[in-house]
Order: structure tokens, then C-alpha cells, then sequence
């Protein structure tokens, strides 16, 4: 009897395990099929210009994947923050831009969004000369963690959604480490769907960000700017910022750093978005 029981159970976790992802897909198509509401609308028109520039098809799409990012990630208010829907909004629009055009789920590995008045304090490890290694107290606009959190500035979130043309977005920059980090750790080159694929964004990446960091070196200046040479992984994060900001401007200035973007993303900003 007992071991009819533990089959039985065994055969009901099957099943579900089966079944999930038909159940997931089906309630996210229910979700992007309910009417955006007019509140939230308001919202992207009075804190995310950026939505109004995209072309009809792309701005219904992005709502679409809004209601299924609110109803999937929660927001949560750090530091005494009280989280409104005009946050979570603000913040979503931005989160689901760089879902627009490939389908690639809804972040998977993120559990949750913590967001914090303005810019938080971390601890990380600092290389001292001689080997010494130390604890240094940073303040941060954004961090993405690998154990599935996203840590925001409200303040940075609204300043950056406010102007869609200068380049800086710390959600989009946020986020798209998250793309990077659904193997593990970040390192600039997120799963794409093929050997050949890896192999050409590793090659014009690399190429891209030695050119970047020996220009910096001689004192030129880049859109990119000097972070973006700190790592490959941000070199990732702030070209994905200037695709979405500056779209024009990267792909004269990095053309080939423009269409790996382009191909990852699956959009051409260039040909809607201003900058």
C-alpha cells in the first residue's frame, strides 16, 4: 500500500512537472490579453516618454509584457519606502524593453525587484596594494545578483526613465546583466542560440572593448564612457543602455557593436528611437 501511495505521488509530481509550463504560458497569455488599465497608461505617458516613441505593434507588446512582470516580480520598498503603483510601473516599462523583441521568458532566475529611495550602500572586497584585501562601503544606482534580485534607486529609476536620450538607464542596465547572468556570473556575453553566434559576439566584443579601453587610454572620448571599460560585462550593460537611448549614435560610432545588439535583441531601435 505504501508503495502504491509513493507512486501515486511520484506520478502526481511528474504530472505537474509535465504540465507547469503549459499552465505558466497559458496564465501569461491570459495576462497579456486583459486591458492595459487607463491608470497605468497615464503612467507611461507621464514617467516613460520612451514607450510613446515606439512604433504601435511594439508599444502594445510591452504592455502586454508589463501586466505579466507585475503579477510575476514583486517590487518590493527597502530603506521605508512605501512602493506605488507609479513605481512599479515606471520601473516595469523599463525592465520589459529589452523583451520586446526576442522571446527569451520573463527573467527567469529574477525572484524579485528591491527598490530603494535614492542610492543604497554595499560592501564589496577592494585589492590594496601589497595583497591586502578589504571591504569598501560603495553607494550604487542598480545592482543585479546571480541569487535572482535586482537592487534599484527609485530616484536613479525616475531620472533615467525621464530622459530616454542621454544614454543612461540603470534599469536597462540592471537588466540586461540579468540576461547575462542566467548562466551564472556576469561576463558580457549572454546565451545566444548558437556556437557560431558565440563565437562572432566574442570576437566583436572583445575587439570593441580593447578599442574602447585604448581610446580612453589616449584620451578620446566615447559614447560608451570610461565604465563601460571597467569589464566585459559592462561594456554589455552600457552598449545595451545606448541601443535602447542612443541607438543612432552607437551604430554610427560602433557600428559592429550595434548589430550583435540588434541581433540579440531583436529589434532596430535606430529606425524608431531618437539619439
Amino acid at each position: 500500500m505504501a508503495l502504491l501511495v509513493v507512486l501515486a505521488l511520484a506520478l502526481g509530481l511528474m504530472a505537474w512537472w509535465l504540465a507547469e509550463p503549459w499552465w505558466r504560458s497559458l496564465r501569461r497569455a491570459r495576462l497579456r490579453a486583459q486591458p492595459f488599465p487607463a491608470a497605468w497608461r497615464r503612467i507611461l505617458r507621464r514617467r516613460v516618454p520612451a514607450v510613446a516613441r515606439l512604433p504601435a505593434p511594439l508599444q502594445l507588446r510591452l504592455k502586454g509584457l508589463i501586466q505579466v512582470f507585475l503579477a510575476e516580480k514583486p517590487i518590493i520598498g527597502c530603506a521605508g519606502l512605501t512602493v506605488t503603483d507609479e513605481m512599479r510601473v515606471t520601473v516595469a516599462a523599463q525592465a520589459c524593453l529589452p523583451l520586446l523583441g526576442a522571446t527569451r521568458g520573463y527573467y527567469p532566475e529574477l525572484r524579485q525587484v528591491l527598490l530603494y529611495p535614492g542610492a543604497f550602500w554595499v560592501e564589496r572586497p577592494v585589492n590594496e596594494p601589497g595583497g591586502v584585501v578589504q571591504d569598501q562601503r560603495r553607494a550604487l544606482a542598480g545592482e543585479s545578483w546571480v541569487q535572482g534580485q535586482v537592487l534599484l534607486s527609485w530616484e536613479d529609476v525616475r531620472a533615467g526613465a525621464a530622459d530616454p536620450d542621454d544614454g543612461q538607464n540603470v534599469v536597462i542596465h540592471e537588466f540586461a546583466h540579468q540576461l547575462d547572468q542566467v548562466n551564472g556570473g556576469a561576463n558580457g556575453a549572454p546565451p545566444l542560440a548558437s556556437a557560431a553566434d558565440h563565437a562572432r559576439w566574442s570576437a566583436v566584443m572583445q575587439q570593441a572593448f580593447d578599442e574602447l579601453r585604448a581610446c580612453l587610454a589616449q584620451g578620446e572620448p566615447s559614447l560608451l564612457g570610461d565604465y563601460a571599460a571597467t569589464a566585459p560585462a559592462e561594456f554589455f550593460a552600457v552598449a545595451s543602455e545606448c541601443f535602447f537611448e542612443r541607438p543612432a549614435a552607437l551604430r554610427a560610432e560602433w557600428p559592429a557593436v550595434y548589430r550583435e545588439l540588434a541581433r540579440f535583441y531583436r529589434l532596430n531601435p535606430a529606425a524608431w528611437a531618437g539619439g
